[in-house]
């Protein structure tokens, strides 16, 4: 299941509309990447899972809510993840579907 992802880049007028800029937070996560290559133990957040099923962030609390998605953990009060072996099987099952 080899995830194939660019640098999406949104570019935002510096003051004064001097030249573009990138923000950083625009960028695909460095775990969408390496997906593939995550122990089933690790966790991964929101845009990672958002960037891997090629949906918005409310699709994914969605698709969690419907169980076609795993359900997050809560690790403290800001930080959300989902489990990599977890998804690898929920993203398995989806592409058997289609």
């Amino acid at each position: 299941m080899a995830i194939a992802c660019g640098a999406i880049t949104k570019p935002v007028a510096k003051p004064h509309g001097v030249g573009l800029k990138t923000h950083d937070n625009d960028r695909p996560p460095a775990a969408l990447a390496q997906f593939d290559r995550l122990p089933d133990s690790g966790n991964v957040r929101l845009p990672t899972v958002a960037g891997l099923c090629g949906v918005g962030p409310a699709t994914v609390w969605r698709w969690s809510k419907e169980g076609r998605l795993p359900a997050p953990r809560k690790l403290s009060s800001k930080v959300t993840v989902w489990n990599v072996g977890e998804l690898k099987r929920a993203l398995a099952a989806l592409s058997a579907e289609a």
